[in-house]
């Protein structure tokens, strides 16, 4: 570079620095942390769970894991008959264990009590891989009532969180509130596809 050359690139580095500073490189965003299998999540995300089920129409009910049976047993105590899944480890007095009940015998019966693998706290959704507790998914569709136990520990923050649990090879039901369509002149009809009515036990320590 000659020294007039010199001269004219300090110049118009003195007038447009921007212009000849390389562009700076934009950080990449945060990695969002994901809680471990046995990291509670705080009170904050657990009350924010409880609230969107809520907003669904479903009911919760938040007890101590020592008030479960008797809580559990009070939401069932007017159904006509009440199925449990193998697995469920909780003593309810009269419920019929799900022994590949036919799908007539299931339409009988009006409330399902079911444990859950995940609740996700933005969406307010409860979604069952159907593993040891939660049954089959006509066990869960069927009955017009399902009682669902998700415990404090299992509430994630948002759908990634969900993600980053579950296993993709299961096959999952994802419930956000009382089966519902407006199919019919956008008209709400409630249990149509699945029960009518979702009771959310949240449990804690």
């Amino acid at each position: 570079m000659s020294a007039r050359e010199e001269v004219l690139a300090a110049v118009r580095s003195a007038l447009h620095p921007a212009a000849s500073s390389p562009a700076p490189v934009a950080s990449p965003p945060p990695v969002p942390s994901v809680p471990g299998p046995d990291q509670a999540p705080g009170e904050e995300v657990v009350a924010l769970f409880a609230g969107r089920v809520a907003d669904y129409r479903a009911e919760v009910t938040r007890c101590g894991a020592a008030e479960l049976a008797e809580v559990v047993s009070s939401i069932v105590a007017d159904a006509h008959g009440v199925v449990v899944p193998p697995g469920l480890d909780l003593e309810l007095p009269g419920a019929t264990l799900d022994d590949d009940l036919t799908a007539a015998q299931l339409d009988g019966i009006e409330a399902v009590v079911t444990r859950a693998s995940i609740g996700i706290a933005v969406t307010g959704t409860v979604v069952l891989d159907h593993g040891r507790g939660q049954g089959r998914r006509s066990v869960t569709l069927l009955p017009d009532l399902h009682v669902c136990i998700v415990d404090e520990r299992q509430v994630v923050s948002d759908v990634g969180d969900a993600l980053a649990r579950l296993d993709p090879r299961r096959p999952q039901t994802w419930v956000s509130g009382p089966s519902a369509t407006s199919d019919i002149e956008l008209s709400r009809v409630e249990g149509v596809h699945g029960p009518r009515r979702l009771h959310v036990v949240l449990v804690g320590d």
